[in-house]
Parts: structure tokens; C-alpha cells; sequence
């Protein structure tokens, strides 16, 4: 009987799932002439905020951009400190130091990967100005018990980049804390190159992100040239960035928008194949999906290498994987543990075990649209293998 594994496979971590239609739709933009922010900018706007039963949506250039927004929205500035879970991309930690704040490091849950509730309250102090929780992978953080031991003054920022489509006890992400902002990376489930988007239900909130994002200007670009007078400039009251979305990624958006919940439903469906396949293998443990989390947007299928079961360290079964042709990925890094982060702040690696544990021990396997049946059991059986 021929194995499964003689043939060597190429399965990438991550494929966007992109096709004619998304061609197709950059067509109007082009042809159009209206290339930069426009009127597909606000389509694909209202159209994410209807999906995510939010008020207000306002597009960006990258997730990173729209953390950056909302913070300054909040009035985030130097002097303030803002809690983000050590475990997460670079960005969530950068964001703060672009506003001139100081980010205070938050341990994680070594089963779901989020920031661990437990260890909140002994970072708080009377400058903490916000909460930023990651719904790492897709999985929705614990709002709620976030919600209940934090502050009222204090604000939540959710980093929903891995999380469209995702949901918490019946509710959207990006419509559980103050502000939230997702990411349209190629690696997200659905793309527009690079992209983002900030969420909020607060009008006022996204009356200054919106100024903020153009510039400062009091009035947008496409207001200013369907007016009368076009060629009146508009007044600049507070200091702004370019932070704006093409209408050509918009077009996009808007075709991926509409595939976001088939997406989650065959990435929910393979992500359920994996775990049922992958049981016996003990020294591998998937991301843990609390009964809070109703919908895992399952940007990524992340699994927990246990260093006391395991045959030998992750990396080595990322070196095996590599060489059989299956990509995979640590989870994220501990950002407490990157040399910048970790030389300005004089941090320790075990100043945050959960996080540092993580660090070391999570492996992303391969988990996208484009994935086939042989695919899948190509990764089973290269796991079981080891």
C-alpha cells in the first residue's frame, strides 16, 4: 500500500483565497479614474459595519495604522499606559509607542493564547488609559470578565486583526469594546492586500478617527471634490497622518466581504478535522475554544507543542514538516522578549511565562481556502509520523 508521504507535497501556511471576480471588480475603480479613497472606500464601510453590527466602520491602510488611529482617538499620549498581552504581534506593542506611551505587559493563557484575566488587575495603575485584548488566531478574548475587573474610565481596544467574522456569546467582534480594528493582511481570512479597518459604535470616536485618518482635514477628499466649490481647501485643526484606503482595495473588500462567512464555515469544518485526527498525537494540543467564543474565525490553526511530551523541541518538527513540504509557523512571538522591547524595558524572559511558553512551544499548521482533502491528511500524517 503506497503512503500518503512518498510523495512530497508543497502546502503553504497561507494562501489568499483571490479569483476573477476580485479582478473583475477593480475594473470600476480603474476605469473610473478614482483610485485613492472614493466611493467603494464607503461601500465597503458600510457594508463591514452591517456584518459586524457596529455603527460606524472606517477603512485604513493596515491594522497597525488603525491601532494607531484609535488610540489617539482615545487621547492615548505620553504619560498613559496601555495593557496589552505579552503573547502578540510586534504591532500591538509598537502602536503604544508611536502615541508616546508606555506599554504594560500582560501574561497569557497557555490554552487559548489570549491575555490571561487573572494577571489584569496587578497592571493596573492610575495611568492606565486603555486595555488593548487580542482575539488571537480568531479566538474572541474574554470581554466580558475584562470588562468586569477593569475600570470604567479605562477604555478597550480590541486587536481584531485575526478576528472578522469571529463572535463572543452571540456578539461581533469589534462591537465588544470601545473601539476594535481588523486586519485585511494576505494571511487574514479575507484580504485587500494590505488593509484595516476600525470599528465603534461612539459617534464622536469616529468623527476624530476619520479627521485623523485624512490628514487633520475638517472635510474628506471625496466630500471636498462632489462639492460646489472643489477647489475651496479645507481648514486643519489637529494634527493628522494619511491613513487612507484605496477605493482599488475597497473593490476587493467588497467581493472578500461577501465570502467571509463561507470562508469561517470551511475553515470551522477543516479545523474540526484537524482536532478529530490529531487527538491522539499527546504532545500536540490545539488552541483551547471556550464556550464564550460562538464563532473561532480560524485565521489560523495554532496547536501547542508540549516539551515534556514531545519526541523532540518544535523547531525541530517545524525543520521535519519543512523538509516534507508543509510550511508552518511559530504562533506569534512574545513581544516582552524581542530584543527592543526587551533592552528598553529591562524585561526578563520569565517575567512572563504563559507568554515565554508560547513563545517557544506554539506551531501554526497549515489551514486556508484553497487547502484540498489530501492536503490535510498530508499534514495528519506527517504529524502522526513524527
Amino acid at each position: 500500500m503506497t503512503s500518503i508521504l512518498e510523495k512530497i507535497r508543497n502546502i503553504p501556511i497561507a494562501v489568499p483565497s483571490l479569483g476573477d471576480e476580485e479582478w473583475q471588480a477593480m475594473r470600476e475603480p480603474l476605469l473610473s479614474g478614482w483610485l485613492t479613497q472614493g466611493p467603494k472606500v464607503l461601500q465597503f464601510e458600510e457594508e463591514f459595519a452591517k456584518l459586524h453590527d457596529v455603527k460606524h466602520a472606517l477603512a485604513v491602510t493596515s491594522c497597525t495604522t488603525g491601532l494607531h488611529l484609535a488610540l489617539k482617538a482615545l487621547g492615548v499620549g505620553p504619560g498613559d499606559e496601555v495593557i496589552i498581552p505579552a503573547f502578540t504581534w510586534v504591532a500591538t506593542a509598537n502602536v503604544v509607542l508611536y502615541c508616546g506611551a508606555t506599554p504594560i505587559f500582560c501574561d497569557v493563557d497557555e490554552e487559548t493564547f489570549n491575555i490571561k484575566v487573572s494577571d489584569i488587575p496587578s497592571k493596573i495603575t492610575e495611568r492606565t488609559k486603555v486595555i488593548i485584548p487580542v482575539h488571537l488566531f480568531g479566538l474572541c478574548a474574554d470581554i466580558h470578565a475584562i470588562r468586569s475587573i477593569v475600570p470604567s474610565h479605562i477604555k478597550i481596544l480590541e486587536d481584531a486583526a485575526c478576528a472578522a467574522g469571529a463572535s463572543y456569546k452571540g456578539l461581533s467582534a469589534g462591537s465588544l469594546g470601545d473601539m476594535a480594528v481588523f486586519s485585511f493582511h494576505p494571511r487574514k481570512s479575507i484580504t485587500t492586500g494590505e488593509g484595516g479597518m476600525v470599528t465603534t459604535q461612539d459617534k464622536e470616536l469616529n468623527r476624530l478617527s476619520e479627521i485623523m485618518r485624512n490628514h487633520g482635514a475638517e472635510v474628506p477628499e471625496e466630500v471636498r471634490h462632489s462639492s460646489a466649490k472643489p477647489y475651496l481647501l479645507p481648514d486643519f485643526k489637529m494634527l493628522g497622518y494619511n491613513y487612507r484606503m484605496t477605493d482599488l482595495q475597497a473593490a476587493v473588500g467588497l467581493v472578500q466581504l461577501q465570502k467571509l462567512h463561507s470562508f469561517i464555515r470551511e475553515r470551522q469544518t477543516w479545523a474540526e478535522y484537524y482536532t478529530e485526527k490529531l487527538q491522539g498525537i499527546r504532545w500536540l494540543k490545539p488552541q483551547a475554544t471556550p464556550d464564550y467564543a460562538t464563532q473561532h474565525a480560524w485565521q489560523a490553526y495554532v496547536c501547542y507543542v508540549d516539551p515534556d511530551l514531545a519526541p523532540m523541541p518544535r523547531n525541530d518538527i517545524m525543520d521535519i514538516l519543512q523538509k516534507k513540504g508543509i510550511a508552518t509557523r511559530p504562533g506569534t512571538h512574545a513581544v516582552h522578549m524581542l530584543s527592543f522591547y526587551k533592552d528598553k524595558y529591562r524585561i526578563k524572559m520569565d517575567d512572563f511565562p504563559g507568554a515565554k511558553a508560547c513563545d517557544h512551544n506554539t506551531m501554526a499548521i497549515p489551514l486556508h481556502n484553497k487547502m484540498t482533502q489530501e492536503d490535510f491528511d498530508y499534514v495528519i500524517e506527517a504529524l502522526k509520523a513524527i
